[in-house]
């Protein structure tokens, strides 16, 4: 049996596909990438905007015609998307053969070999997450969350928090460390709540990096500015391994907005943390995710998150207007802005963030990083692209021909061209 699985969204839901794909060569399906000759399409979904669920229904619109006109195949939906909208999916798409939710998604060999799916109560880690041959690994250490954040769709979709067990991710990550693996990313909707029979975050972080060679970056996605703690901090300023570049979501820069979404901080709370990192940390840089038309939203608020953006000044942000999710508190909230107001204040929001991050990533031309080696890169062969630990790419021309992926890397870069520094190996 052959098949093809695309998979979209976040990263634990990568992480979950590469887990997925070891049970399916395991069981000895083959993976294609034609679709005409596929037996089987895995459609691993997201649902956090609404835009992610379109794309969905377009690429089952594609697969529906290939089943009707080309060959027979298995559509299986699964992920968050198949979890919040099973009977629609059901409905609307009657030729998807299964559809089958988060708990169940590693079920997915058992009902392409044998026709049979359980339904589990709760939430199963595996113990490999790794692509073969791949330099660096995602480590999923929790699922779920406790917050309900008044917009997110991610507590009804994924559940309840579920840390794994320690043992277990340390093993892993010892057998990431003997396999060569030079950069791992511990993984979890709201990561730093992670707690294990007493085991913090920041225990589990110091403890990881005690027991590592060659894995030399280490980097956690996605935290929760709450949970933030000053151990974490220590931890991170202590741990070179650890990399000192964090995503901090801000989400909105006004405190009312804050409440309204149910976030558990405060502008002046959140700007409190980045003084502590920026004091604790060398070398700091951000990431964050940021959001801007949520219901209610004055332009006075809007400009508050403008300048909360100049106060963080990250040199990467994810950002987007406000999706409607039904099933959510936000959903039902009074005032909900126009598409078009929406727009306006994610283009002014973009259009300042990418000036921003230029400038700032021009300011650090000159600086020498360790980086590791991805690829080659994809205009100039000859030359390579490496990310250091502040994800920042570099493309480089190296100075031995032995150089390759997976390799460590000191460059001092020369010049910015668009987000991609260019530099030199020394």
């Amino acid at each position: 049996m052959t098949y093809i699985l695309e998979s979209y969204g976040c990263q634990l839901n990568m992480a979950e596909a590469n887990a997925l794909e070891i049970l399916l060569k395991g069981a000895g399906l083959e993976k294609t990438e034609d679709p005409d000759a596929a037996d089987a399409v895995i459609i691993n979904t997201c649902s956090v905007r609404k835009s992610a669920e379109n794309r969905i229904w377009g690429r089952l619109s594609f697969y529906h015609h290939i089943k009707k006109s080309v060959r027979p195949i298995t559509i299986v939906v699964t992920g968050c998307m198949a979890e919040r909208m099973k009977e629609d999916l059901l409905s609307q798409a009657p030729f998807v053969d299964a559809v089958i939710g988060t708990n169940e998604k590693m079920d997915i060999v058992e009902y392409l070999t044998s026709g049979r799916v359980e339904t589990e109560d709760s939430y199963h880690f595996v113990s490999s997450y790794h692509r073969d041959g791949e330099a660096s690994s995602y480590v999923p250490i929790m699922n779920g969350c406790n917050n309900f954040c008044s917009y997110c769709i991610v507590p009804y979709v994924r559940g309840r928090e579920v840390s794994r067990p320690a043992d277990d991710i340390m093993r892993e990550i010892e057998h990431l460390d003997s396999l060569g693996v030079r950069e791992i990313t511990l993984l979890g909707q709201n990561v730093n709540s992670y707690s294990w029979k007493g085991i913090s975050f920041p225990l589990l972080l110091d403890e990881v990096c005690r027991h590592l060679d060659s894995i030399r970056f280490v980097r956690f996605d996605s935290p929760h500015p709450k949970d933030f703690s000053p151990e974490l901090i220590d931890v991170i300023a202590r741990q070179e391994r650890v990399c000192s570049h964090i995503h901090l979501p801000m989400q909105s820069g006004s405190s009312r907005i804050l409440g309204l979404m149910n976030r558990k901080t405060t502008r002046e709370a959140f700007f409190s943390l980045v003084d502590e990192m920026r004091a604790a940390i060398s070398g700091l840089t951000f990431s964050t995710d940021v959001m801007v038309g949520f219901p209610s939203e004055t332009e006075e608020e809007y400009l508050e998150t403008l300048s909360a953006m100049d106060y963080l000044a990250p040199i990467e942000a994810f950002m987007y207007y406000y999706n409607l999710r039904e099933g959510t508190p936000a959903a039902k909230m009074a005032e909900q802005i126009g598409e078009d107001e929406k727009s306006r204040r994610l283009e002014r929001l973009i259009d300042e963030q990418l000036k921003r991050a230029s400038l700032i990533k021009r300011g650090r031309i000159g600086m020498v990083h360790e980086a590791l080696v991805i690829s080659p890169t994809r205009d100039d062969r000859s030359a390579l692209l490496a990310r250091n630990a502040h994800n920042e790419m570099i493309s480089f021309h190296p100075l031995s021909a032995q150089t390759g992926p997976g390799d460590i890397v000191r460059l001092e870069t020369t010049e910015l061209k668009g987000n991609t520094y260019l530099g030199r190996e020394v």
